[in-house]
């Protein structure tokens, strides 16, 4: 007997016919004999509904507690919603919100960070031999305020269940049959992974890859909870992702697209020691991303600081550099919103020369030009205009799987 951890995104439980096709699947492994813990995200686009709501009553600022205890019944819907269906499948079943299961996180709502969990009540409810739904994505803080762990995070959640409780499984179910090596509904080409390592996981994740949320994979990674990635709609294996993996001919383990980002440029601001550190500590204080940075050669006792954030987040940031430039003297700041950002991951490229050129060729030949150059040993990312994404994401693959 094994205890299995399962997620299930929005899409998979969307309407009445998935719910059941989900609780089936739940069923069959309970039906074996295994205990099972069960994480489900809000049904299809609700948090996105809820968020318009949210807009059509304060389009500005609503506060972030308040959105919090708005953004959070999504998941309710859903968690209820499947219990019943297992329930009219003739199985024991409980659901519990994330406070229910122990959530306990810090006070950042909307990105709130995981403290601890308190397990007793879900080791309860599996000595009851009950299936065990928690709502993804949500927690309390330590003023018994409603928390949310931010997009994806109910795969944090699984994968924080699986860790806490030692569960032997830990399966995240979506609407693909597994980790490719580029967006399969862009690229025809695109091959999918039998195994990939925890690494390279992290590294897509973080570079656009919607398949797993990027907290999610360094949690595992932290705790060693090998994830299988796999389809709720088709009954076959999916991508193991793990510590170690076999290696393969090919270099690259795959090509991301990411167009959420902006690039700040801060113009003119003074060539001194401590400069850097003044600009990214005010980001830092107001937890802002930041991702790849250049800087130019100084001249006439100035510099240019280029950095990229989440588009979502390019407002709040050019908002805290204007607060410190009393303290911190600069010309002008300049913000990209029509760029994109492509990426080739792979831990072979780290003992082979010549990657960077092969990305750079499919590129050049596509008359495609490049802006910024970020690289670390398993991964190469760049900035282009956002127009040229979708044509980036084709021949930088066709350039290494073709």
């Amino acid at each position: 007997m094994s205890l299995i951890v399962k997620k299930f995104g929005g899409s998979s439980v969307a309407n009445a016919e998935r719910l059941f096709n989900v609780a089936n699947i739940i069923v069959d492994d309970y039906k074996n004999g295994n205990d099972v813990i069960v994480v489900v995200s809000a049904q299809g686009d609700t948090t996105d509904d809820l968020i318009a709501k949210a807009k059509e009553i304060n389009p500005d600022n609503p506060s972030k507690r308040e959105m919090d205890m708005l953004l959070t019944s999504g998941e309710q819907i859903s968690i209820s919603l499947l219990a019943m269906a297992i329930e009219k499948l003739g199985y024991p079943v409980i659901s519990l919100l994330g406070w229910q299961a122990g959530f306990y996180t810090d006070s950042h709502h909307g990105v709130a960070r995981i403290h601890k969990i308190n397990t007793e009540r879900m080791k309860a409810e599996i000595d009851k031999k009950k299936i065990i739904i928690v709502a993804g994505f949500q927690g309390i803080n330590k003023y018994d305020d409603l928390t949310t762990l931010g997009r994806g995070g109910s795969d944090t959640s699984a994968v924080a269940i699986a860790a806490a409780m030692k569960a032997d499984r830990c399966q995240i179910y979506t609407d693909v049959d597994g980790v490719y090596t580029t967006d399969p509904r862009k690229v025809k080409g695109a091959r999918k992974l039998q195994e990939i390592t925890y690494d390279e996981m992290l590294e897509l994740a973080t570079l656009g890859a919607q398949v797993l949320n990027n907290r999610s994979v360094e949690l595992a990674k932290k705790h060693n909870v090998e994830l299988e990635v796999l389809s709720s709609l088709e009954r076959k294996p999916g991508t193991i992702v793990k510590e170690k993996v076999k290696m393969e001919k090919t270099l690259i383990r795959g090509v991301a697209k990411d167009t959420d980002v902006s690039v700040i440029s801060v113009i003119g601001v003074q060539d001194n020691p401590g400069t850097a550190f003044k600009l990214f500590n005010s980001l830092a204080k107001k937890n802002i991303e930041v991702d790849m940075i250049l800087q130019s050669v100084g001249r006439d006792g100035t510099k240019d600081i280029s950095f990229s954030v989440k588009r979502s987040s390019s407002a709040e940031a050019i908002k805290s550099l204007e607060e410190i430039k009393d303290n911190f003297p600069f010309v002008d700041i300049k913000c990209a919103n029509n760029v994109a950002k492509i990426s080739t991951v792979g831990a072979g490229m780290e003992s082979h020369p010549g990657v960077a050129a092969k990305m750079f060729e499919a590129l050049y030949d596509s008359d495609i030009n490049i802006q910024m150059i970020s690289t670390s040993e398993i991964k190469i990312s760049i900035i282009i205009e956002e127009k040229y994404a979708d044509k980036a994401l084709n021949v930088v693959h066709d350039a290494f799987f073709n």
